[in-house]
């Protein structure tokens, strides 16, 4: 539907006319944007334009979409027209020899002494007839009393002076209205509190380099910072000169960011103030060091930065563990992430604390690089090989015990393998050196089964690492998190119920299972398969335990025994 109609009256006419009675009694009184909108109307009315929008009339008359609506709505007061919808605006135009002159709803005549008042306060210009006809509408539709809207207006000629806008004026008036202040008591109690909050705004204003008088939407925010938020002035100042805020505006968003991270002393506002600078120049380093361009920091310092500082670590501290992960292929925000987390973890925080880590580190994988040599092996280093490492410290074995171990296994097809089987049988044996190592002789049969057993748990452990760590990071998500702890809370509840309230546990299993379909769902959001909270096992029959239920040899033993020629 266009969105101007017309009524079946002025449609027969078929031509774009203008009634004498619309330019003896309406020109002389109609302000001149309106009567430019009132023609183009009639005209577009008249022409059939079908897809013709009010954004295309706007754009036409060099006017935005809201003047046009404001004129409409100056138009329907003198029944020139009928707004038959705001959203979209779609318009009926009338027949103006239906209507005698003056609008049904406005009577100027009742507003006599409004006026002559109004005009005393605006002294610096004539107001036209438009003009105060804007008044009277707001005196009729928001029931403002006389002495309450002039009030307001006197407010803003001496915040303004006297060529302020009556545009100005309708918008301080509406504002007062939408807030149903519309008396003379209340509007007073209210330019009271905006004249008791001036000397604070200029001075908060001055101190920020707003080079202008606080109005109206100002003292709005000023009581939104004092009363709701719970700033001083000299916090305010303070959060204006560190955030260098330039507008009201941005004051309030400084503000809002301080009171989402609970800093209100100027003290605490300074020193946050500094530590959020020094994080996005930290960020900036952080990344550089990963190898990799960020274009902005908010996200990161948000993200990453921002908890790893509150753990405590400093940002040359983060510096150093970038340049490692960048060395070990964890070149990503991410994965520099869960290393940090898992330092903090261990209490690993400090400058010393991570250096010597990492120290540590390097040495270990000098080790590594030393039994693989000797395995006859020249790949790099994996995370594997730093797991096995661990297991074999965790066994008590000497780094001269590793490498006997390392020699035992040159040649063999899988050396990594056979040297955790070697090394597990010497700490069944209780072998301590490489002399006692030496020493053993170990039939092929045990030295077999040690070598089997050790790669069938090898694959256990890695089925069961992939689904721990695909549930840790479906928990990392607050939401998903927070409904497997209720899950988790629900189902002890129902052991004990189960065994003592049927009638309890049959609930319980209600709330459960709206709580699981509540996950699940989340998990499909989250492009998360919850079948990977389960090992998966490299063989499916066997479980990755080389034998089938009836206890027989799994073919995927036999083809494990068959390629390690055992």
């Amino acid at each position: 539907m266009p969105f101007i109609s017309v009524s079946e009256d002025l449609a027969a006419k078929g031509s774009t006319e203008v009634e004498n009675k619309f330019i003896t009694k309406y020109l002389p009184i109609l302000d001149a944007q309106a009567v430019k909108v009132y023609l183009y109307a009639l005209y577009v009315s008249r022409s059939g334009f079908a897809h013709f929008t009010a954004e295309d009339m706007a754009k036409r008359l060099d006017m935005s979409d809201e003047q046009l609506a404001n004129c409409f709505e100056y138009l329907e007061e003198f029944e020139l027209v009928s707004i038959t919808s705001r959203s979209p605006l779609e318009i009926r135009m009338l027949d103006a020899e239906n209507v005698y002159g003056s609008p049904k709803k406005l009577k100027p005549e009742k507003y006599s002494a409004f006026a002559s008042s109004v005009q005393a306060v605006i002294t610096g210009r004539m107001i036209s007839p438009a003009e105060f006809m804007d008044y009277f509408y707001l005196l009729d539709e928001y029931s403002f009393e006389q002495n309450a809207l002039l009030m307001i207006i006197n407010y803003c000629v001496n915040l303004k002076g006297n060529d302020i806008k009556a545009a100005y004026i309708k918008k301080v008036a509406k504002n007062f209205a939408e807030d149903g202040i519309t008396t003379a008591a209340k509007v007073e109690e209210r330019l009271s509190s905006y004249t008791s909050a001036t000397p604070a705004l200029i001075k908060i204003f001055s101190a920020a380099g707003i080079n202008r008088r606080p109005d109206p939407d100002d003292s709005s925010l000023y009581e939104k910072w004092t009363n709701e938020l719970g700033f001083s002035d000299e916090a305010i100042v303070c959060a204006a000169k560190y955030f260098k805020a330039k507008t009201a505006l941005k004051i309030d968003d400084a503000l809002t960011e301080l009171y989402k991270n609970r800093k209100f002393d100027p003290k605490e506002i300074e020193d946050y103030c500094k530590t959020r600078n020094s994080l996005y120049a930290a960020a900036a380093e952080t990344a550089k060091a990963l190898g990799i361009y960020i274009q902005d920091a908010s996200p990161y310092v948000e993200n990453y930065l921002g908890p790893w500082r509150d753990m405590g670590f400093e940002p040359d501290t983060l510096n150093i563990i970038a340049e490692y992960c960048f060395m070990q292929g964890k070149n990503s925000f991410d994965r520099m992430d869960e290393y940090v987390r898992s330092l903090a973890d261990e209490g690993i925080i400090t400058m010393d604390a991570v250096t010597a880590r990492l120290e540590k580190v390097a040495a270990d994988d000098k080790l590594i690089k030393n039994i693989l040599s000797l395995c006859g092996l020249s790949r790099r280093i994996t995370e594997y090989d730093r797991q096995c490492l661990k297991r074999w410290r965790d066994w008590n074995f000497s780094d001269d015990i590793l490498l006997a171990a390392a020699k035992a296994a040159a040649g063999k097809n899988n050396p990594v393998a056979y040297m955790s089987a070697v090394l597990s049988s010497w700490k069944n044996e209780g072998v301590t050196t490489p002399d006692e190592a030496a020493s053993v002789r170990r039939g092929a049969d045990e030295s077999t089964k040690a070598l089997i057993e050790q790669h069938y748990y090898d694959l256990r452990a890695a089925a069961r690492a992939r689904a721990e760590k695909a549930l840790a990071k479906a928990l990392k998500d607050e939401i998903y998190g927070g409904i497997k702890k209720q899950l988790n809370s629900l189902a002890i509840k129902l052991a004990f119920a189960e065994v003592n309230d049927e009638i309890k546990a049959e609930e319980l299993k209600g709330r459960i299972a709206e709580l699981e379909a509540r996950g699940n769902e989340r998990l499909e959001q989250l492009n998360i398969d919850k079948s990977d909270f389960e090992p998966k096992y490299k063989c499916a029959v066997c479980k990755d335990t080389g034998y089938t239920e009836d206890g027989k040899q799994c073919e995927c033993l036999k083809k494990f025994i068959k390629a390690n020629k055992l």
